[in-house]
This record gives structure tokens, sequence and C-alpha cells, in this order.
């Protein structure tokens, strides 16, 4: 795909299967948010390939997506997200919901710590969610009224794909089931280029599906199935304090009065909790930047602190358990500025928007040294999937 136009052609496409596509489930609504993540965090030429995406890092995006759902809404049951009765729920999300209320994995609410303190029971989820994705949404995401169109990514199985193929690969028997999805050229740089259109599209319409099927208003359920504010970050306010010299990393002030912990890329953006993306600012600076990017003065403080702080930042996250992925973190600011045109608005202070020094910002993020991001194990090689190898 070249320029603006093909990104809107494929910007149709995706409209097209969200608005013709079958929905039983949530799933697809979680697939393709997915794989939007994904090729954000992967968004860096030769540093990790956005075209080639695993069903093992799906389903693991997939569980983080749908984390903060498999808790009661407003203290009384886990909404309905699917299945094939009423009254009955959607698989992944109720696999979820049984490995949060396993008083064994009992670890809080926070992902990262249930992950890291019950590697075991976190493969066995991960290993039952990539079985679903491969059985059900993957084979069904590009499909609407007219049949399939692989415009999205080529897959190497077909319908009747049996579990017991996908359980052996999972055992590391790996010569009998190529794991990957190849994006179709173009894709990945056309969704990096439409995230701030397609992810508050998607949001708004898997929360208008779950007010359906649940019997709900739709106004309260977006915020809390997507919201920010689903896990307070009160625990590294302190450190943050303390990593930034008590200066505020926007007006340079010291910290006094009302303090807030922002998320430097905004959360509307892309849902990063990583420490690296958290920074410690006046409330009366946070405010008003809300959900916009940040101009180039503070992506270069900010930035400087992610590589000067480093160990500083390590430390904290070992010691409160908090997640720490520096490598997708910076991906990400680097996806989303890269696709800002030269003098582009952006958040200075206050009310002031100015445009966007794209050199100085490019500047900033090439100086951050990189870390990779650590991604699950592939098949081994095989012939991309091609139009020779589809379902029938």
């Amino acid at each position: 795909m070249n320029g603006d136009r093909d990104a809107l052609t494929l910007a149709e496409k995706v409209l097209a299967i969200l608005e013709l596509g079958s929905f039983s489930a949530t799933y697809k609504y979680a697939l393709f948010t997915a794989i939007l993540d994904l090729c954000m965090e992967k968004g860096l030429k030769g540093l990790s390939d956005p075209t080639v995406l695993t069903t093992t890092e799906l389903a693991e995006k997939v569980i983080e997506l749908y984390w903060p759902h498999a808790m009661p809404y407003e203290g009384k049951v886990v909404l309905r997200q699917g299945g094939g009765r009423a009254g009955s729920q959607a698989e992944i999300l109720r696999a979820i919901e049984g490995f949060r209320s396993d008083p064994r994995n009992a670890s809080g609410e926070i992902l990262h710590r249930a992950r890291t303190a019950h590697p075991v029971a976190w493969k066995r989820l991960v290993h039952e969610v990539e079985w679903k994705l491969i059985e059900m949404p993957i084979p069904r995401l590009q499909v609407s009224g007219s049949g399939e169109d692989r415009f999205l990514y080529e897959y190497s199985w077909n319908q009747d794909i049996k579990r017991s193929t996908v359980r052996e690969h999972q055992k590391d028997v790996r010569d009998r089931f190529d794991n990957r999805l190849t994006l179709q050229p173009g894709v990945a740089e056309g969704l990096q280029a439409l995230n701030g259109i397609l992810r508050p599209l998607l949001r708004r319409e898997w929360a208008g599906m779950v007010a359906a099927m649940n019997g709900l208003p739709e106004s309260r359920l977006e915020e809390f199935l997507f919201g920010a504010s689903r896990i307070s970050l009160d625990e590294v306010r302190g450190p943050l304090i303390e990593i930034q010299g008590s200066q505020c990393l926007y007006c340079r002030k010291a910290l006094q009065g009302a303090i807030d912990v922002d998320h430097f890329i905004p959360w509307a953006r892309y849902p990063d909790n990583g420490l690296d993306n958290l920074v410690a600012a006046h409330q009366r600076c946070n405010n008003p930047k809300r959900d916009f990017l940040a101009a180039a003065e503070h992506v270069e403080r900010w930035a400087l602190r992610n590589v000067e702080r480093a160990g500083d930042l390590r430390d904290v996250a070992s010691r409160i358990a908090w997640q720490r992925e520096p490598g997708r973190t910076r991906a990400v600011a680097v996806a989303t500025y890269s696709r800002l045109g030269e003098g582009a608005k952006v958040w200075s202070a206050g009310t002031s928007l100015v445009g966007l020094e794209k050199g100085r910002v490019d500047a900033a993020l090439s100086a951050w040294t990189w870390l990779p991001l650590t991604t699950p194990r592939a098949s081994p090689p095989h012939p991309p999937p091609s139009a020779t190898s589809r379902a029938p």
C-alpha cells in the first residue's frame, strides 16, 4: 500500500467486515485490536518484523485485552460477551475468569503479577486461548457477506483443524502446524497510520455489543471495559516522583499539591501501563494535556529520563512487581509519532498546541537505547502462507 489512498482503502475494508461480518461474540473486536496493538509494538523496521504475527503472540494480547473484562461489573457479575445460547459466556472470557478466580492464582488485579507468579497456569491459559483463536476468529475475521477476502493476513490451516494438531505444536512438536499469520503488504503500515481512528471505533462498537448482550446502557460500559482508571497507579506515584527528582516532567517545576501519574503516550492511543510510559506531573499540567501527544521538548525529557534512570525504573518494577517493557513502550512511541506529519499539532502547555518538530522527536527516540521485545516462539521455517494454502 502506498499513501493516504491505500490507508483509506484499508479502513473501508475494515469497516465493511465490522459492519457486515457475522458476530456471535466479541472475539473479532478482540482479535482485530490485538493485531492493531502488535503492529504498533513491532513497528520498527529492521528490529522486529511487524508483518509476521504468531498465534501465541495474539493469544497473550487477547488475554491482556479481556483481562479487565473478567471482573464483575459494578460488583455484580462478569458481563456476557458471547456464547451459543442466552446466559452463556464466551469461552475465552470464561477461561480468563477461571484463571483469575482460582485462589492458587491470586495475585490481585494486575495481569503482570498473575502471569509472573503463576507461570504454569498462565501457560495453560495461553494455550487454551490460542486454540480458540485458531478455531474461530482467525479464519472468520475476514469473512463478510461475499465470502472470505484475505486482505489483512494469510494463514495456513483449514477450518477442520484438529485440537490435537495444535496441542502437539504447543508441546514443541513443531513439524505439523504453522502458527504464523502473514500480514498482506502495506497492512502493518496502514494500521499504524489508522490507529488513532480505528482504536476508538473498535472500543465503541465492542462496548455497544456488550451493552446489547447484557441489556445495559452503553454510556458507562466503554469506561468500564477500556478505561485507564481500572488499575490504580498510586503505587508508582512515589517512585516516579523520586526518579524525576521531584520535578514535573512537563513544566519542570517542583512537584507540589495535586500530583498525577500520566500516560505519556495517551491511553486512548495505546493502553500501556508499563513503568516507562508513566510520568509524574502536576494535575494542572496533566488535565489540559488530556489525550494529546506531547511536544518535542517533552519527548526529549521523557526519553532522556528513561535512558538515564533505566536502572532505577528496573529496580522499582522488580520491587513492586510492576509491568515494565521498555522495548514495547519505545516501539509504540516511534510508531505513533512517525505517522504524524511535520507541523502536526501537539500539546505544549496549558491550552497551547504547537507544531510538531519531527526532527527533534526522531532524534530523542533514536537516542533511547533499543531494548528488543520478547516475542513468543514461532513455528519452524515454512514458506509464507499463500493463496494456494487457503481453506476451501
